[in-house]
């Protein structure tokens, strides 16, 4: 596993503590994974509904993913 030290602004270390106190992590490191892997899923499913307009792309949704592999 690799370390990432990145220094944030006070009022986003704020914002951080508020979401772990909140439940939404255990501690800063959980929380830092948990939004990048948001981030990931996020940025896929954007992909993905990008390529259903794409014009030359057209058909059932699996047939497309299948193009990518």
């Amino acid at each position: 596993m690799t370390t990432l030290s990145v220094p944030i602004p006070a009022k986003l270390d704020e914002s951080i503590n508020n979401l772990i106190k909140n439940g939404y992590a255990e501690n800063k490191a959980s929380f830092v994974r948990k939004a990048i892997t948001r981030l990931v899923e996020d940025e896929a499913v954007l992909v993905i509904l990008r390529a259903q307009e794409e014009p030359t792309l057209k058909g059932d949704l699996k047939t497309l993913a299948k193009k990518f592999k």
